[in-house]
């Protein structure tokens, strides 16, 4: 691909002696949401106040985000508006702190300060660009220059906040040296303890320095090393809380922040579905999921997930693709034949072991955890034997023998082939009943009666009964150790010795009163050949007859192909 040598290489930051690669997240951040402004600012049709309203009570009251940055109220008519209405209509929790977003520009914190009057808790977050980059193409400046309108907004802010602060709000500051990824490390450290200086910053009254990867331009390892560089060398590190603003540009975005809460990050600001401008910002459910199913509580609730999902869609106007994870239509799905099979012998493995712990391969979290219908496999050409038999198990209490799986995984496989489109399980069930339990001929019962006795202990069964093939009907007879043994004896004698008898299944398919048994029978013909029949009905031993006929009918079917 041509045209690669006009970009420059990221430069990355000489560190010695690293030591975030060797640490694990062992507790959640401190989390940000900023659906209602970054999130909000990047769709084709922003939100209206009605859709800002229910997205912020999700963020808030169901899934337990305690910060939010509700808008630039100094931007539009509606972020004003929205701010106003959060504050006079009584929507913001009391542990719920709201943030608002201001350039640092002397009329706009003026207007932002309007805005926020008679919030309980406030962040006051400002920024301005200090990378290489937008210093030399937009602002024409040096480090000094930007360093300067940083701290002027500060001197500003700091003096317009202690009336405000006096009357009772519960005020902070947070300043974000835009573009920090592109910018040198030592001038952001600069930059940032200048401002904590004119905020007076101390070990009480901490400022967040978000440092966020505006444009992701380096590989996660590269800006982990930047951060652990940055807090190293930042004066007074016990004045600032260290946040992280992710963007996803190269794709890297829930690493990149992994990587920045390794190095040191506290705060990770984030939208749900990594919503936000270009490629997005980080999603916040996979980075929060990605700590639950390491054993660290993410002190956030996705146990809800459709519901999240469904007012995402309905409020951003966007969908949530397939393959997202933890929240996509197909993410707890399997298609594949081995991956069937090995998630079926997870979930047996657990239920006989009595795991409290999870334990089933493909599947890193419980979708129950999610409050998502388990439906882990679905059935297209790809699929293997293990698939079928584990929806029909699932979805309809018919637990087929292993041998069966098979037999009946090849009939589901060449309808996928024909059809050309993943089945449903109705059709896949549909399949079932018409192969077994629907088989009708050419042998018919008629007429049927069983005795048994125990003589000396032993049991011993007889069967008496009426056949009919085709247009003709005859008596068998037959007795044996058991019912299936009688009946199968019964008709050895009637052109159909040449069937023997290898092995049986029976389990309830239904509780209470009206249970019905299900049987599952093996025969192989003459020629080594397996076949299968199912029955089912309230008498278990009616229903071990019925799948002895079953499977006789569809050898006799077979062989006739």
């Amino acid at each position: 691909m041509h045209g690669y040598e006009k970009y420059i290489p990221f430069k990355p930051q000489p560190i010695e002696n690293r030591t975030w690669p060797d640490k694990v997240i062992t507790k959640a951040p401190i989390w940000c949401s900023v659906d209602l402004r970054d999130g909000n600012q990047a769709l084709i049709d922003p939100m209206n106040m009605e859709e800002k309203l229910e997205m912020f009570h999700m963020l808030v009251d169901e899934i337990g985000v305690k910060e939010v940055e509700i808008g630039f109220p100094s931007a539009s008519d509606t972020d004003y508006s929205i701010c106003r209405e959060l504050i006079e209509g009584g929507h913001i929790p009391d542990d719920v702190t709201i943030q608002v977003l201001v350039q640092a520009r002397e009329h706009l914190i003026k207007k932002t300060f309007e805005a926020i009057q008679g919030a309980k808790h406030v962040i006051f977050h400002f920024y301005n660009s200090t990378s290489t980059l937008q210093r030399e193409v937009v602002f024409h400046t040096d480090v000094e220059g930007v360093k300067k309108i940083a701290t002027d907004a500060a001197d500003l802010i700091y003096e317009m906040a202690q009336p405000v602060i006096a009357s009772g709000m519960d005020l902070r500051y947070e300043y974000s040296p835009e573009s920090f990824m592109g910018t040198e490390m030592d001038a952001a450290v600069d930059i940032c303890a200048a401002v904590l200086d004119h905020l007076h910053a101390d070990a009480d009254h901490k400022v967040i320095l978000n440092l966020p990867t505006t444009v992701e331009n380096c590989m996660p390892n590269q800006f982990a090393d930047e951060m652990e560089y940055f807090i190293r060398k930042l004066p007074g590190r016990e004045r600032a809380i260290i946040s992280l603003h992710p963007h996803n540009d190269r794709g890297c975005g829930v690493a990149t922040t992994e990587a920045g809460l390794l190095a040191g990050a506290e705060r990770v600001e984030a939208c749900l579905f990594g919503n936000g401008e270009r490629t997005g910002n980080v999603d916040m459910i996979t980075v929060a999921m990605n700590m639950y199913v390491q054993g660290v509580d993410p002190e956030l609730d996705f146990s809800h997930m459709d519901r999240i999902i469904s007012m995402y869609e309905r409020c951003t106007k966007m969908k949530v693709p397939e393959r997202q994870p933890y929240g996509g239509d197909l993410v707890f799905t399997a298609f594949s034949g081995s991956h069937q099979d090995a998630i079926n012998k997870g979930f047996n493995y657990m239920a006989e072991h009595h795991s409290e712990k999870w334990m089933v391969p493909y599947l890193p979290i419980d979708p129950t955890d999610l409050g998502r219908a388990y439906e882990p496999v679905r059935i297209n050409s790809q699929s293997g034997k293990g698939g079928a038999a584990f929806i029909m198990n699932h979805k309809f209490g018919f637990d087929m023998p292993k041998a069966m799986h098979a037999e009946f995984g090849a009939i589901v496989q060449a309808e996928s082939d024909r059809q050309g489109v993943e089945l449903k399980p109705d059709v896949i069930f549909q399949l079932f009943k018409q192969e077994y339990l629907e088989v009708d001929g050419p042998y018919r019962l008629i007429s049927n009666k069983l005795r048994a006795n125990v003589e000396n202990g032993v049991a011993h069964s007889f069967f008496y009964g009426k056949l009919q093939h085709k247009d003709t009907v005859f008596e068998v007879q037959g007795e044996g150790n058991g019912p299936i043994d009688a009946f199968f004896n019964a008709i050895a004698n009637e052109r159909m010795s040449r069937y023997q008898f290898i092995d049986y299944k029976e389990h309830a398919i239904s509780q209470g009163s009206d249970s019905q048994a299900v049987a599952y029978i093996q025969l192989r013909t003459l020629d080594g050949q397996d076949v299968f029949g199912v029955g089912i009905d309230h008498n278990i031993s009616m229903a071990s007859i019925k799948g002895i006929l079953c499977a006789v009918n569809r050898a006799w079917a077979a062989e006739r192909k």
